[in-house]
């Protein structure tokens, strides 16, 4: 049997927790090598890390069956989306969840699973307004259209699609709350609420109180100044993850006026971007952050 190796990247890129503002980043990527169990679906969740993100960052790696003695890259180093750094800030752009307990503090982040294609989840700012352990489902018209056969309401319990706890937004029919199957955290596969693994949806339950403000953004490139270097964290867009599940090769596509956004992000120092790194990051758009600039 394989010892479980670590080899943990770019630990240098972080700040102390104790830093008087929030930092540009949080968590640090690191390699493991695999044992003959491991699967990237289980390996997601041990490090809280997404479904979709363990197929960006390990290309040609079968998720079920990667093998033993495989170095496997664990994505888990994420620069802050531009957001206000207070309440919840959701990104659909990269399917992730980031709780700032304090406004200059360190914040939490957690993998999500979100609303897919016709049932996207929405953008904006709200707030929780109610939570609940032990929610009850009610269905939908349009998911009693779907399966009629099943229950319209679905009591707490094991098989409940909430999971075992819910947050309630100022959205009318739009959560954040656990779920009975974990399979589809880091996913783009529910009906427009925000999904979350069984043990992170407990943690912000027990954290997040109501009144708490929830802002949801759709960045998935972001930048982030560590250490005099311009930082780029490129995530697969709606359209490359399903050709990430579908094993397919990935279109190459980029946001509308991101050259302009990229040189608004370097100011002054424009001239120092390795454009050959930006287009090769933008390619292959594998979550984890990169310097872009000389």
């Amino acid at each position: 049997m394989f010892r479980r190796t670590i080899y943990t990247v770019l630990t240098a890129l972080m700040l102390p927790a104790a830093a008087s503002a929030s930092p540009p980043s949080v968590g640090q990527v690191q390699v493991i090598r695999t044992q003959y169990e491991d699967s990237l679906v289980d390996l997601a969740r041990k490090y809280n890390i997404g479904y979709v993100e363990m197929l960006a960052a390990n290309p040609g790696v079968d998720p079920w069956v990667p093998g033993a003695g495989r170095d496997v890259t664990i994505p888990g180093m994420h620069l802050l989306p531009d957001a206000p750094h207070e309440g919840v800030v959701v990104n659909i752009g990269e399917l992730r969840l980031y709780y700032y307990a304090t406004k200059d503090g360190v914040p939490e982040t957690h993998p999500l699973g979100i609303g897919g294609e016709g049932n996207e989840t929405p953008l904006g700012s709200t707030s929780v307004v109610r939570k609940m352990a032990g929610p009850t489902w009610y269905r939908t018209k349009a998911e009693i259209a779907d399966k009629p056969w099943k229950p319209k309401i679905v009591p707490p319990g094991p098989d409940n699609p909430l999971g075992t706890h819910a947050l309630y937004l100022g959205w009318p029919a739009y959560l954040i709350h656990g779920t009975d199957d974990w399979h589809g955290i880091g996913r783009r596969d529910s009906r427009g609420c925000i999904r979350m693994y069984p043990e992170d949806i407990v943690d912000m339950f027990g954290k997040i109180p109501v009144g708490t403000k929830v802002t949801v953004v759709n960045q998935p490139v972001k930048f982030a100044w560590i250490d005099g270097q311009l930082f780029m964290q490129a995530h697969p867009d709606a359209h490359q993850t399903d050709q990430l599940e579908d094993d397919k090769h990935r279109d190459y596509e980029v946001p509308d006026g991101f050259m302009k956004m990229v040189l608004a992000k370097a100011g002054k120092d424009a001239a120092r971007i390795d454009w050959t790194v930006v287009r090769q990051a933008m390619w292959e758009r594998k979550d984890v952050p990169v310097a872009i600039t000389h």
